[in-house]
């Protein structure tokens, strides 16, 4: 293993998703698979879930009153292990792994996520394999001092207040960065929050999604892998230099 992908003590993700984002049949009606998938996967996700997916629409011609309707119509089926920590979604254009927390490192679930994307593969056939993804959702805890900290003991890039004459103070920020790496074509979208003060500590989201677009065979796994250890080794790079030194120490990662 990279010494980039060695996984962080305490790691602060609290959910890790892979996608893998594919065609489908035409005529494949995904709700079809419903039982097949339920009894192949049933040993270790025994729960199931239907997510309903909702569209509003607003009409209006000539001088009629405008028209207000709501279709709605099947989303992703979703297998879940017993304490619900951890999932797989059957979608409309693909397939979907999520984890929540607590996360060791993906080497813990690449077996598992292997498996079963060719359950997924056996039963709904995708045609092309057109994207895939890692999103990693990551909360840290940075500490406060009397209700104040100095994002730069954190962040690498600090957001920045403008100068008003007057004392202004943080009481929170959104940052979103969209990038290309231009040696791997991986694409990169980066947001950075925080949510609401608890206690002496701020709770720092930061997720990172980056994913590739291309074409890969569906049963040529040893592709898709090694596409995801492409995004990986970018998403893990992103990450690391993000934080600073003290930030990482804070995870207790040796750097």
């Amino acid at each position: 293993m990279s010494s980039e992908n060695q996984p962080i003590p305490s790691a602060p993700i609290i959910e890790a998703i892979v996608d893998i984002d594919c065609d489908l049949p035409p005529s494949l009606d995904l709700q079809s698979l419903r039982e097949a998938a339920g009894d192949a996967l049933r040993d270790r996700y025994p729960k199931f879930r239907q997510q309903l997916i909702q569209e509003h629409v607003f009409t209006k011609e000539g001088d009629a009153p405008p028209e207000f309707r709501i279709n709605q119509g099947q989303g992703a089926m979703q297998f879940l292990t017993q304490d619900e920590k951890q999932l797989i979604q059957f979608r409309p254009n693909g397939f979907s792994f999520n984890r929540l927390a607590p996360y060791g490192s993906l080497d813990d679930y690449l077996t598992e996520i292997e498996s079963s994307w060719r359950t997924f593969l056996q039963l709904a056939q995708p045609v092309m394999v057109r994207k895939i993804g890692i999103r990693m959702i990551n909360r840290i805890l940075l500490p406060m001092d009397a209700g104040r900290l100095d994002f730069g003991d954190f962040l690498r890039v600090t957001p920045r207040l403008p100068e008003t004459g007057s004392p202004l103070g943080f009481l929170g920020f959104l940052d979103q960065q969209m990038a290309l790496d231009s040696d791997t074509g991986n694409r990169a979208n980066i947001i950075k929050t925080t949510e609401l003060p608890q206690g002496d500590q701020l709770p720092l989201i930061l997720d990172i999604d980056v994913f590739h677009s291309s074409e890969i065979p569906p049963a040529d796994w040893s592709l898709i892998r090694d596409r995801l250890d492409s995004i990986r080794s970018l998403k893990n790079r992103i990450f690391r230099n993000t934080l600073t030194p003290q930030c990482l120490n804070l995870l207790s990662l040796q750097v």
